[in-house]
């Protein structure tokens, strides 16, 4: 499937849910890993916002790509944020979505823009 790189310099990008390991088999409790490097992922919970609209999404980070120092609530950085569209059939029923992956998630300062509002 093809993936659409995400162009992130206009947005602001908030954590919602610290990281927490990928779930690849909910009955066994096995850690999703990357296919090429065999590294554990992780999941995130962020708002994307950008021109004046918001999005709750989950991204997906190998585990090395998460930064310390990491808050709830505080700006981050996604770098190499891809979104890749998906299907499938679960149960008889026909599925889709989209699913992000960053090359890490880093710390980072609100945009001026937005310190000169307040």
């Amino acid at each position: 499937m093809r993936t659409i790189r995400v162009e992130t310099s206009a947005a602001t990008i908030l954590l919602t849910e610290a990281p927490e390991p990928k779930v690849r088999d909910r009955k066994t409790g096995e850690i999703a890993k990357d296919a090429n490097s065999g590294e554990a992922l992780m999941t995130i919970g962020v708002v994307y916002i950008e021109e004046g609209e918001s999005s709750l999404i989950k991204v997906t980070v190998p585990e090395g790509g998460v930064s310390e120092g990491l808050a709830l609530g505080a700006p981050v950085s996604l770098p190499g944020l891809v979104a890749r569209p998906w299907e499938s059939v679960f149960n008889g029923q026909q599925r889709h979505g989209i699913a992000y992956r960053a090359a890490a998630v880093t710390p980072a300062a609100f945009p001026a823009a937005m310190g000169d509002a307040a």
